[in-house]
């Protein structure tokens, strides 16, 4: 019993003594997914300094997705060139710029233009990133992937609590402050990554093409489909619930930095958990209902601020186990490399995150402010739907999630 146990205290520290150039990637994730979050905050101060309406300022959100979604299908085609230090440094660089610009901009749609430069340099940072960290890693990959898993639950929970505390402040606060971060980040990756590891571009040059190539397979369309329908649930919740909350920037940083944290916690620790208990599928469907009815629930109280606020928070540990259940299912879905099929699920998921914000605060502008809610409760039950008709097609996506 007690090698047993030796073996276990060994096979668990290990994850926290990792080479400095793995902390150096995984703070530039933390700082990278600060931006899904952070102007969450102040997306009211923005509509009022700026006199634009609410469908407006939630197109920061649609212009930072849409191009993460056309961007995450030459990620593959530019990382298997530039190789995986200098792709990472490169969108490292391009979200420093365009926040730092964003900061200093005047008008609401420099601002969305300049959002999505911030969309491109945080595809080529994230699509790389989990490579990286799993390259660099000494303590094998699962262990890796929940670190990498960490650095994203952190980032999305600190993002609107410095996204609150900065725009409080100015609005322009958390622009500049994450173009700040980014550039140590710069320095910490260009002198803590290895050279010659990390730097030398693989032989197989990945295609242009690849990504559309892995969506014959049926399983992959499946869940991309899926998680574009979730994802109108997903963005309503971020780009629209801070309007109706009530809430100054510190008040909205604080109930966002409640829903990242549940969100981090359920995806590392639970999610796992009802894998293996119940399926990757069957839990899969199971948060999306749930999340669909925590939906439903805020477009009919949508006026009594108590419910929105701990509905958002809630929403935080459905989507947390759902984020993690559906990127295990893609990468077991397609027999194509991991970083393809991620790039095509990736691209029909983000298409889903581009329109949702958009259409949340039109629907609000022309209806009321209950309708958003309403509408993306719809789409998630579609996509509870969707999975279950062609569950016949997602079978060995549960018997692969049991091997693992």
């Amino acid at each position: 019993m007690s090698t047993i146990s030796q073996e276990a205290t060994i096979a668990e520290t290990s994850l926290l003594k990792q080479p400095r150039s793995v902390w150096a990637v995984f703070f530039a994730c933390i700082i990278a997914f600060m931006g899904l979050g952070l102007v969450d905050p102040i997306l009211p101060a923005i509509a009022k300094q700026l006199h634009a309406s609410q469908s407006e300022v939630t197109l920061l959100f649609t212009s930072y997705n849409a191009v993460m979604a056309v961007a995450m299908l030459i990620t593959g085609a530019i990382s298997s060139r530039l190789g995986i230090k200098w792709t990472l440094i490169t969108g490292i660089v391009i979200i420093a710029l365009f926040s730092a610009l964003g900061g200093l901009s005047n008008g609401i749609w420099n601002l969305i233009g300049l959002r999505g430069g911030w969309g491109l340099g945080n595809a080529l940072f994230v699509a790389t990133a989990l490579t990286a960290i799993v390259s660099l890693s000494n303590s094998g990959t699962a262990k890796a992937i929940i670190l990498y898993e960490a650095a994203i639950g952190l980032g999305i929970s600190v993002g609107p609590l410095l996204g609150g505390e900065l725009g409080a402040i100015s609005w322009r606060g958390p622009f500049l402050g994450v173009a700040t971060l980014m550039l140590v980040a710069f320095f910490s990756l260009l002198i803590m990554m290895p050279k010659s590891k990390m730097t030398n571009t693989t032989k197989h040059k990945t295609s242009l093409l690849d990504p559309f190539r892995a969506l014959k397979h049926r399983s992959l369309v499946v869940f991309g489909i899926a998680a574009c329908l979730y994802n109108f649930g997903f963005f309503t919740l971020l780009a629209y619930a801070p309007f109706v909350m009530g809430l100054d920037e510190h008040g909205l940083g604080y109930v966002f930095l409640g829903w990242g944290l549940l969100l981090a916690i359920t995806s590392v620790f639970m999610a796992p958990k009802l894998q293996q208990r119940f399926g990757t599928v069957t839990s899969m469907c199971a948060m999306l209902f749930l999340f669909g009815l925590v939906l439903l629930t805020m477009g009919i109280w949508t006026s009594t601020q108590w419910v929105i606020i701990a509905s958002v928070i809630f929403a935080g540990a459905l989507l947390g186990n759902n984020n993690t259940l559906i990127t295990t299912a893609v990468m077991n879905a397609a027999p194509v490399e991991r970083s393809t099929a991620s790039a095509a699920y990736s691209f029909l998921r983000f298409l889903g995150g581009a329109a949702a914000p958009y259409l949340a605060g039109k629907l609000a502008e022309v209806f009321n402010p209950h309708v958003p809610f309403i509408v993306g409760a719809g789409f998630v039950m579609i996509s509870v739907l969707f999975i279950t008709l062609n569950r016949k097609h997602l079978k060995h996506v549960d018997h692969a999630g049991a091997a693992h």
